[in-house]
């Protein structure tokens, strides 16, 4: 859905990380989960913590605080587990994202959506797709496709696939 079908607003997830503030299209989001055990896959970069069971489902979950470039953080109370659906041509794949915590969801006018800020040639940011002011913080919104790009969808889909083949492993 294009921001065009939305109207005037979109609706967003909130979550930190760290002090920092991040918005989530909710109809990229699926469920939210408390923190859960993470069942660690071998071999794969720190920042894919591994997978966990959704219901059946063997679904890869990645810490965005270490994706980030941001120091690991203790889990509390607030960690949760953000289970997004991202687009992989027709289909789509469920890939679970910590968050230090949840927050809220907020309705912010598509006109008061800045363009990223250009941060010049040596910073990657474009899986940022816009920045919002919200009471007197900044929300950096994210775009969930470049945050997981389709090499890393497609490598999280094998940890899921691999981990769902295990013995005892319960199939979808």
């Amino acid at each position: 859905m294009n921001e065009e079908q939305r109207g005037g607003t979109q609706r967003f997830l909130t979550l930190n990380l760290d002090k920092e503030h991040f918005a989530l299209d909710i109809y990229s989001v699926r469920e939210i989960l408390d923190m859960t055990e993470i069942t660690r896959i071998p071999q794969t970069p720190e920042y894919m913590r591994g997978v966990v069971n959704v219901r059946g489902s063997a679904v890869p979950v990645v810490d965005l605080r270490l994706k980030f470039g941001m120091p690991a953080a203790e889990r509390t109370l607030n960690t949760r587990i953000v289970i997004l659906e991202i687009a992989r041509g027709d289909a789509a794949a469920a890939i679970g994202a910590i968050a230090d915590a949840v927050k809220e969801v907020l309705e912010i006018e598509t006109d008061r959506i800045d363009p990223p800020p250009r941060m010049g040639t040596g910073v990657k940011a474009d899986f940022i797709r816009g920045i919002a002011r919200h009471g007197e913080r900044f929300l950096l919104i994210l775009d969930a496709e470049k945050v997981f790009t389709s090499d890393e969808i497609l490598t999280l889909d094998g940890l899921g696939a691999c981990h769902g083949d295990e013995p005892g492993a319960t199939a979808a």
